[in-house]
């Protein structure tokens, strides 16, 4: 016998909309909340690494048994000549690299809508998944490639200049200092165009396409729809990952700089990261981690400095 429909809508308990959200919000934690750990482990827990930068530490030796020095090592780098001549050197090598990789931003997003314009299918996926997989190629393998092509001896390009009678021996490109930076912003990309347009390949693909559709009715040409309709569509992604890059501008990662770094081009090529790398396993470990420090708190001060500026110049923030 079927239930009366008035005792079966009496029985079912309404869900109010307020506490389906609050459901919805832990589900949301929830899920982010192993990347919340992952994150907190390895970016904010080391930051308890920073007592070394105010004492006289030597690996090996406990920190108890360790003097404390105050500010020494911060008064270092700015009383001591020498220390302070190394910093403001890296600091350029620093400035000058990151500049280039701003300058050099927008690669991406030409790469990518240049693939967006490409009709065939097959081949557009070709060309992206070949530009992506240096990305997951580490800089060592990267400079052994370097090494097979430059090296003096047995690289591949010397062989040919020499035979083509345009050189009379090899010339060591990698030991050389001229235009390093302008090397190394050229291996990155190489490395990272691919997996740089992902994002902007995304931002292309939410474009709503009737708008491209409306275009086309008019009679606007290919390059009028880019201009008008796909840059608008991909400017705040641009924005976000500039602002990203600013906040970033003096992290450069060593990877790159420590494959490729030798003693004849270590002075140009040595930026901040690798500086302090290579200072902690000089056992300097104490004014390695006051660099370090000094380092991520810059850091922090040009990313709020970014927002600051991009809420005054576009009404929205990043943080």
């Amino acid at each position: 016998m079927g239930v009366p429909s008035g005792k079966l809508l009496r029985s079912v308990k309404p869900v109010h909309p307020t506490g389906r959200r609050i459901q919805n919000k832990h589900k949301l934690f929830l899920m982010a909340l192993p990347f919340l750990l992952i994150t907190f482990i390895f970016y904010y827990l080391p930051i308890s690494g920073w007592i070394y930068a105010f004492y006289d530490f030597i690996p090996g030796i406990p920190l108890s048994d360790t003097p404390y020095v105050g500010l020494k090592w911060f008064r270092t780098m700015v009383e001591n000549p020498t220390q302070t001549g190394e910093v403001l050197r890296v600091l350029k090598n620093t400035v000058a690299m990151s500049s280039l990789g701003l300058v050099t931003s927008v690669f991406p997003v030409i790469f990518a809508i240049l693939l967006t314009e490409v009709k065939a299918g097959w081949y557009r996926k070709f060309v992206q998944t070949l530009t992506t997989i240096p990305n997951f190629i580490s800089w060592i393998l990267v400079y052994a490639l370097a090494f097979s092509l430059f090296s003096v001896d047995n690289g591949v390009v010397n062989n040919i200049l020499v035979q083509l009678g345009v050189v009379d021996e090899g010339f060591n490109f990698l030991a050389s200092s001229s235009h390093i930076w302008v090397t190394m912003i050229a291996w990155y990309w190489w490395k990272s165009l691919g997996w740089g347009a992902i994002l902007y390949l995304a931002a292309i693909a939410g474009i709503d396409q009737e708008l491209y559709e409306a275009a086309e009715v008019d009679g606007a040409s290919r390059f009028r729809k880019i201009w008008h309709i796909t840059v608008p569509g991909i400017i705040p992604t641009f924005f976000v990952l500039l602002l990203l890059s600013i906040g970033n501008f003096v992290n450069n990662g060593m990877e790159q700089y420590f494959a490729f770094q030798n003693a004849m081009n270590k002075d140009a090529i040595e930026v901040l990261d690798l500086y302090v790398y290579n200072i902690a396993f000089a056992n300097n470990f104490p004014f390695a981690t006051a660099v370090s420090m000094l380092k991520s708190i810059v850091s922090v001060a040009l990313l709020f400095a970014a927002n600051t500026l991009s809420k005054a110049v576009r009404d929205e923030s990043i943080i």
